[in-house]
């Protein structure tokens, strides 16, 4: 077990590729804060986890409450007296362009996709620090590195994301803290169906797979964790400050 005895926790973990990455790390030994806002999502992953055998607990979180996220942290600390790992998968797709993105739904954008990381890599790092050693890995999204037409807020915000990750990984890799990012291309998760909208329906989506793709299929989240367990895990030991796309080549095609 490559993460035994760690203490991780996972935002956004009751679903999707939350939901596969807190599976997967306990599956590799550690204990696993479940943060999600939906306290049903929450009860299930850590059922799921514990029938297999593993390790794991439901702290109710909405990223977008600095105070519920200032109780995660001290939860996790005074139960478990560190935090190894932080997976900050919490994230929301604004659609739109200029035009259509209203400054609530930027704001939106901004206060999930950019500020809540950055509140709680703030609320772990002294922690982190004290310990010598941890890793924050920030989901970017596709959109991160990329471009994406009509996709206004989460460009700009997931961009953000990128250089937020890289600045903190200059400012804490001497203290042992690694903090990269995640950028998964298209991932069969229910988050796609608001592609399917901004592309017509659900057709929409598998045409653009189908052309831009190379691999010509969604990725499952459970490829997507083996990313994860590789970002969180001392096989990226010597990794830090980097946006890792896994999007089945989608861009080999994009310009730039």
């Amino acid at each position: 077990m490559i993460l035994k005895d760690k203490v991780a926790i996972v935002t956004a973990a009751g679903s999707g590729i939350g939901r596969a990455g807190a599976e997967i790390m306990a599956r590799e030994g550690a204990f696993v804060v479940v943060a999600d806002r939906d306290p049903a999502a929450g009860a299930e992953v850590v059922h799921r986890i514990r029938q297999a055998g593993g390790h794991a607990e439901s702290v109710v979180t909405d990223v977008t409450d600095d105070a519920q996220l200032e109780h995660l942290v001290r939860h996790v600390l005074s139960h478990r007296h560190r935090i190894d790992i932080l997976h900050d998968h919490a994230g929301v797709q604004v659609e739109g362009t200029l035009e259509q993105v209203s400054p609530a739904d930027m704001d939106l954008s901004w206060r999930v996709n950019v500020r809540a990381p950055f509140v709680l890599a703030k609320l772990v790092v002294p922690a982190m620090k004290a310990a010598g050693r941890g890793v924050i890995l920030n989901t970017a999204g596709h959109a991160g590195p990329f471009l994406d037409s009509g996709m206004l807020a989460c460009v700009t915000t997931k961009t953000a994301v990128i250089a937020m990750t890289r600045q903190m990984a200059l400012d804490y890799a001497p203290f042992g803290i690694r903090v990269n990012a995640l950028c998964p291309g298209w991932v069969d998760t229910p988050s796609d169906e608001r592609y399917a909208r901004q592309m017509g329906g659900a057709d929409g989506p598998l045409r653009h797979i189908e052309e831009r793709v190379p691999m010509r299929r969604f990725a499952t989240p459970e490829e997507i964790a083996e990313a994860i367990l590789f970002c969180v895990s001392d096989r990226s030991a010597y990794m830090t400050g980097h946006a890792l796309v896994v999007d089945g080549g989608e861009s080999l095609q994009c310009p730039g």
